[in-house]
């Protein structure tokens, strides 16, 4: 477990954006992302018949698609007890295997900090 007093002040901000948009939008996971400008991107899970993505994969999506080049950190909001393979490789293709995906419980305390790797 981390202590999410400990955590630097940009990525608690991620945490709470992720927290919120869950919140928000009723989904099972939120998620926020922070490229290497410092800029955000926040999403929620997308459950479509035609389209389903998580909240982590939309956030980096939405980072891409609005001109990222890198990504700092990222955070997601969720009950699941781990960071799937498929999240971490997406945060892992933009922003390098070194790149930290805090995972929160839906209360906002981060539980596990891992890599893209």
């Amino acid at each position: 477990m981390t202590d999410s007093s400990a955590l630097d002040p940009e990525d608690r901000k991620i945490v709470t954006l992720a927290r919120s948009a869950r919140a928000r939008n009723g989904v099972p996971e939120g998620a926020a992302v922070r490229d290497e400008t410092g800029r955000t991107y926040v999403a929620g899970t997308v459950a479509l018949d035609s389209l389903r993505l998580s909240a982590l994969r939309t956030a980096v999506a939405m980072a891409v698609a609005s001109g990222a080049k890198s990504l700092e950190a990222a955070a997601v909001v969720t009950d699941v007890e781990a960071v799937s393979d498929e999240d971490r490789a997406a945060v892992r293709d933009l922003g390098g295997p070194e790149t930290p995906v805090l995972l929160a419980g839906p209360d906002g305390a981060v539980r596990a900090t891992v890599t893209a790797g």
